[in-house]
Order: C-alpha cells, then sequence, then structure tokens
C-alpha cells in the first residue's frame, strides 16, 4: 500500500479520552448499515499506526473480533442490554479498562456509533476508577469531549454503575 492510505484512516468519530490510553469511536468499518470490510481494514491500520493493541465492543453481537485479531489487536466484548446482568457486564469492561490502563495498553472502546450509550459507559468509567468525583461532574466532562448531550439512555447505564472498587 502506498500513498495518504499506507497509514490507514482514523475511525469515525474518534475521541480521545485519555490520550495514548483510552479513545472511542464508532465501530470501524462503520456502523451496521454502512459497515465496509476495506473500509474496517483501513481503519485498524490506523488504530495499529497509532499504538493501540486492543478493542474493547459494547456491540450487542461479537462483530468484527476475529478481524481484529487478524490486524495484531487483542479485543473483548462486552454486550450491555440492560436487566439485572447489566451491572456485572459494567464491572467486567471496567476492570478491563483499568487493567489495561495499568499495564499500559492503548484501548478503543467502541459501539456501533458514537451513541448515548457509548457515552454513559466513558462516564460511568471515569467515575467508576475515581477519575472524575461524581456522576454529574464525568457527565459534564464527556459532553465537553464529543461536544454533544449525553441523552437518556446514555445516563440510563449510570443508574447500574457497579461499586468503585476499593482494591
Amino acid at each position: 500500500m502506498k500513498g495518504k492510505w499506507a497509514s490507514g484512516i482514523e475511525p469515525r468519530g474518534f475521541t480521545w479520552v485519555y490520550r495514548g490510553a483510552l479513545a472511542i469511536s464508532e465501530r470501524p468499518g462503520g456502523s451496521t448499515s454502512v459497515h465496509r470490510k476495506v473500509r474496517r481494514d483501513e481503519e485498524l491500520l490506523w488504530l495499529r499506526q497509532q499504538g493501540f493493541s486492543r478493542v474493547v465492543s459494547i456491540l450487542p453481537v461479537s462483530q468484527s473480533l476475529s478481524d481484529y485479531a487478524e490486524h495484531g489487536l487483542s479485543a473483548s466484548h462486552y454486550v450491555l442490554r440492560g436487566g439485572p446482568q447489566q451491572r456485572d457486564v459494567l464491572e467486567a469492561c471496567f476492570r478491563d479498562l483499568r487493567h489495561c490502563h495499568e499495564i499500559g495498553v492503548t484501548v478503543l472502546l467502541h459501539g456501533d456509533e458514537v451513541s448515548d450509550r457509548l457515552l454513559g459507559v466513558v462516564a460511568g468509567y471515569l467515575v467508576w476508577s475515581n477519575k472524575v468525583p461524581t456522576v454529574p461532574a464525568s457527565v459534564a466532562l464527556v459532553e465537553r469531549l464529543v461536544r454533544r448531550s449525553v441523552g437518556p439512555d446514555g445516563r440510563s447505564v449510570l443508574f447500574d454503575l457497579p461499586e468503585t472498587p476499593h482494591d
């Protein structure tokens, strides 16, 4: 590959939460209705070029996980469907993100798009990990990062926050 595409293309909606450690975007390759393999490959190439080595997905189904491995990216998948298990799923996701942060792994967290739900997960992680002291402060920070409001679906994720770890 030569020319301007040699280093890939940035995923849509890409935003750093912690520069060099955690970012969010829509699913590499685009959302379900416009997903393209060529674009996914270009975006995964870009992620590798930027130092990413892990992808964490909150998609409702486990799509593209094998594609991440083909590009040298480890991946995990956490399905947030609401209900009584959502708190446990969030805790597992947050522990994964914290572990990656502790060992210096750069992570892309994505949904199908940069949805309210994805933003709610980010805001929840910031509170859970004690990076931001309160839910309102975390929501305000995330809204400034992405330059839009977090809607009801994202805020509903915050009702299921697991207890802040003491370990």
